[in-house]
């Protein structure tokens, strides 16, 4: 970025459009180096509106459709309660709101052209005009277009009124765009008319509680979407306007440059004052290092903050979104108690506001470099003791620094300074500390080793205290910049712990629980979550009272148990394809476990994953875990293919029933074509390596896996048992469900039915082969010879004992193997 000067201004001269330094009267003028600023910025606030926007809005489209009898009920209360209103007041409401809806934001608009803020008006126009073709679109278009009782759930007030309020919500998204932040006559008067419009609307029922509501949250994403896409004028303030606050706490600012910090940390600049009477300065070119807050930088990393306080246990609540405001107290009473406590950091001198957008705070300027950029052999015992000694002193006085990494550390003349203490806690509990010391071995140790770090800390704080902190050395502790370059020394915790124990061997202690909850815990909750979405429906389109009537529930409870033989196969099936040995009731659950987990994945690969894992947490090496599960599906695809042939043979053979689903001629030429297509293509070398690389990847090391089942006849037995029998117990529930409403099939038909099925529930990419399965069972049966009444009646009952009613023992079974850490 191109470096530039740019020149502060008396009193009174003006700084930007609009505005004017506020500094000393007759000040100097006072040169800043610095980057040009841009003249629009993207905001990470104005993303978490939109996001929140955008959830407020799908909560309402949730809200509606679960809850039609509350919704209708409020609407009637509505309608029921101003229509006994004087008619006057309505009517004078009506024309007021009908006038000052678009005449308020059109007044404001003039007054910010006034005031030279022309671009934040066009942008706010911009998303005016956003909202009103969308919401045109919506409803003259998308809506009409939909289902006749799509619009109906999706509004509360009927189908005689429109989903989105077209005259409000551009309103909104104006007023939200142009930001009317501090002018609160302004806000009132245009609030008032907006809510005297919706009234109107729910008056004279041409709109409804959810429609409004729908209104709201769709005009405030297109606003701060829209903010957030083009930019928002440029609100921090320039250098000039910092220095001239510097000069309201009394120093007289001579120049000032710059300083590059990342993007996520505040602005910085290193200033040279005149020195004045009674101040301890520095001397050097440079004697302040001053510091800036930016408001609209306050919600930078917002998420990732809330993830941590939501994930990581601590001792002390903490606010994740802090106010300029509060961000400016915690920096500068962690400074001054740093100072009380004697650890040496930069002092102080003194804070102020920058206008209504930023603050800064002045510390005296210290030069030195980071320990992160210091060279290996410039790192000595002696200074990485100092190092300890000052982290001592925070400690000392519960001062929790929370960002112990190396640029954390400044480095003057051989001695250590803490810096960036703007995120720490004071009066920290004992967990807060505990995990400051677990940071800063672990960043001294990817620094000088294990050794060296644990040698120069056990003098200073001794053995005990560091005994202490052996729990606490996890990855989920440290910050994001250390478990990043953990991922290159994947031992170093173990090695640091290693250290300690060999100081105090009797200090050893297991790991406490500092997570909350693990990601997994999400993915499960996802998961049972997408299970009721999908289930919920499907049940509440069947005719439970007739199905319940004609089914015969021997047969369904022999089907029932025909589902339940199957995870016992499948435990066989795994079993029979590894060596080592595993317990059979374990196993069981984790077959039981991959009926919840296929639901967020297709089968074939929720079932593979979740093998695999248990065999590493079983013991088995990686390779030879994914190894051996290969073996066991290879050859349960090769015995699936074989008796598809097999009894497809014998079926054709010996009955018509099933010749429409033998191929036709035109599928032979398909098939053939595709085959030569194949063939050609193989021929050509790239193409070759490439399917041979990636054969390679998926089937590496199961051939000398099934050497070794080979040479034990139980493996094989075993594990060959249970690939016929996983199949048979699915052709006898298939059965038993066909049975169960009155049905019958021959048994070599049923076969090659299920065989066909599960392979095209296999191939399809939906969680357990939803829509797939479902569709080729009851084509299939129907074209066998069922009625269609009676095939999807048994597809049904097939699909709840084998996918719907296993999903909530195995999701206790997932829970209950993760909490043992079996998988």
């Amino acid at each position: 970025m191109t470096q530039g000067v740019t020149h502060g201004t008396r009193q009174g001269a003006p700084e930007a459009p609009g505005e004017a330094p506020e500094g000393r009267p007759g000040a100097a003028v006072v040169p800043v180096d610095e980057p040009a600023r841009p003249d629009r910025i993207r905001r990470p606030g104005d993303a978490l509106r939109f996001a929140a926007a955008v959830a407020g809005l799908a909560a309402i489209l949730l809200l509606v459709s679960i809850a039609k009898g509350t919704t209708h009920g409020l609407q009637s209360d509505i309608v029921e309660g101003t229509a006994h209103a004087p008619r006057f007041l309505l009517t004078m409401a009506t024309l007021v709101s009908s006038f000052g809806v678009l005449a308020v934001p059109v007044a404001f608009s003039i007054e910010r052209l006034f005031h030279k803020d022309g671009v934040r008006v066009a942008i706010a126009l911009l998303a005016a005009v956003i909202a009103f073709g969308l919401t045109i679109v919506l409803d003259d278009w998308v809506v009409p277009a939909a289902p006749g009782g799509v619009l109906d759930s999706l509004i509360w007030g009927g189908t005689e009124t429109a989903p989105v309020h077209t005259d409000i919500a551009p309103v909104i998204a104006f007023v939200t765009a142009v930001g009317m932040a501090g002018r609160t006559r302004w806000q009132a008067a245009t609030w008032t008319m907006i809510g005297l419009a919706a009234l109107t609307g729910l008056t004279a029922s041409y709109a409804s509680v959810a429609a409004l509501a729908a209104t709201y949250f769709l005009g405030r994403a297109i606003g701060h979407g829209t903010l957030y896409a083009v930019g928002t004028p440029n609100p921090r303030p320039p250098g000039t306007t910092v220095m001239a606050a510097l000069a309201k706490l009394g120093f007289t600012p001579l120049r000032a440059r710059a300083v590059p910090t990342p993007a996520d940390e505040p602005r910085a600049y290193d200033v040279a004052v005149e020195p004045e009477p009674g101040r301890r300065l520095p001397p050097g070119d440079w004697q302040l290092r001053v510091t800036v807050l930016d408001r609209d930088q306050q919600t930078a990393g917002l998420f990732y903050r809330v993830w941590r306080l939501a994930r990581l246990r601590a001792a002390a609540p903490r606010r994740a979104l802090r106010s300029l405001r509060r961000s400016l107290e915690q920096e500068s009473l962690m400074a001054y108690a740093a100072g009380a406590a004697n650890a040496r950091t930069p002092r102080l001198l003194g804070t102020s506001e920058v206008g209504t957008e930023a603050a800064l705070l002045a510390y005296e300027h210290v030069s030195g470099r980071t320990l992160g950029t210091l060279a290996d052999d410039e790192i000595t015992d002696e200074l990485l003791a100092d190092v300890w000694h000052q982290f001592q002193r925070l400690q000392a006085g519960r001062l929790a620094h929370r960002r112990l990494e190396g640029e954390a550390i400044l480095i003057t003349d051989g001695r250590a300074q803490l810096i960036h203490l703007r995120v720490g806690e004071i009066a920290a509990g004992d967990l807060a500390l505990r995990l400051d010391l677990a940071q800063l071995l672990t960043t001294l140790a990817l620094r000088v080793g294990p050794e060296r770090a644990v040698a120069t800390a056990s003098p200073v704080l001794g053995d005990g205290t560091l005994a202490g902190v052996v729990p606490m050395l996890q990855r989920v502790a440290l910050t994001r910049a250390t478990r990043a370059a953990l991922r290159q020394h994947k031992d170093l915790l173990t090695r640091i712990r290693e250290q300690i124990l060999r100081l105090k061997p009797e200090g050893e202690a297991p790991p406490i629980r500092l997570e909350r909850f693990r990601p997994r815990t999400i993915l499960s909750i996802v998961a049972l979550t997408f299970a009721a979405y999908i289930i919920i429906p499907q049940l509440s389109s069947v005719d439970l009272d007739q199905l319940l009537a004609k089914a015969d529930w021997w047969w369904a409870a022999a089907g029932l148990a025909a589902a339940g033989v199957t995870y016992v196969a499948a435990a066989w099936m795994l079993i029979g394809f590894v060596p080592e040995r595993l317990p059979l009731g374990r196993t069981v659950l984790v077959q039981l476990a991959a009926s919840f987990v296929k639901l967020v994945a297709p089968a074939a690969v929720a079932g593979v994953a979740l093998n695999t894992r248990y065999l590493q947490r079983s013991g088995v090496r990686p390779g030879p875990a994914v190894a051996s599960v290969g073996a066991s599906q290879l050859m349960g695809m090769a015995t699936h293919i074989l008796l598809l042939i097999l009894f497809g043979f014998i079926t054709g053979s010996t009955t018509n029933a099933t010749k429409d689903l033998a191929p036709s001629r035109m599928i032979v030429i398909v098939l053939l074509a595709l085959a030569v297509l194949a063939g050609i293509a193989l021929t050509i070398p790239k193409v070759r390596r490439f399917v041979t690389a990636r054969l390679k990847s998926m089937f590496s090391g199961v051939v000398p896996r099934l050497v070794d089942v080979l040479q034990s006849p139980k493996k094989m037995i075993t594990g060959m048992g249970g690939i016929v029998l996983l199949s048979a117990a699915f052709v006898v529930c298939l059965d038993s469900s066909i049975r169960a409403f009155g049905g019958t099939l021959p048994l070599t038909t049923v076969i090659v039915v299920f065989l066909t099925a599960n392979a095209v529930g296999s191939a399809a990419p939906t969680p357990g082969g939803l829509g797939a399965v479902e569709g080729a069972l009851t084509l299939a049966l129907t074209l066998a010879g069922l009625t269609a009444e009676t095939a999807a009646s048994a597809v049904l009952l097939y699909r709840l004992l084998t996918l719907w009613l296993p999903v909530l023992p195995g999701w206790g079974a997932f829970a209950y193997l993760q909490r043992k850490e079996a998988i």
